[in-house]
């Protein structure tokens, strides 16, 4: 595969005036970050495919995947990735802890507080500052 980035997508679930923010368990690299959860697209799936597979997967619920807020690439020691993340919204279910060490619905105001993984900073700090109608 060479250095192509691999790419990955993160679900921003929005709640009211919370997101939906998970905690990496620690048998994960970056193990204790905060991120959006989300995974690796797989060959043939569409980042919304993809996402809402692994958000059924993760966290034990369904989403609607709405507009992208926006792709940042970050170089890890495993590699580099690509991350997309969309605004989301709960359809059924509530997110389930199957594989994060804890979830939290956090006041979108509010995200920056958190110590996010490098990949999802931006997207944190967007949000933060986001108009919560939009």
């Amino acid at each position: 595969m060479g250095n192509e980035p691999v790419q990955v997508v993160g679900a921003a679930i929005r709640k009211g005036g919370t997101i939906l923010c998970a905690q990496r368990g620690p048998s994960k690299s970056l193990a204790g970050y905060w991120e959006f959860p989300g995974g690796k697209i797989e060959y043939g799936e569409t980042p919304e495919q993809a996402l809402r597979r692994e958000i059924k997967e993760e966290l034990l619920c369904e989403i609607e995947v709405g507009p992208k807020i926006c792709s940042t690439q970050q170089q890890y020691d495993f590699g580099t990735i690509e991350l997309t993340t969309f605004l989301c919204s709960l359809t059924s279910g509530e997110p389930s802890l199957t594989e994060h060490t804890q979830l939290r619905w956090i006041p979108q105001t509010e995200l920056a507080t958190l110590d996010w993984a490098p990949a999802d900073r931006e997207t944190a700090q967007l949000l933060a500052t986001m108009n919560r109608n939009n």
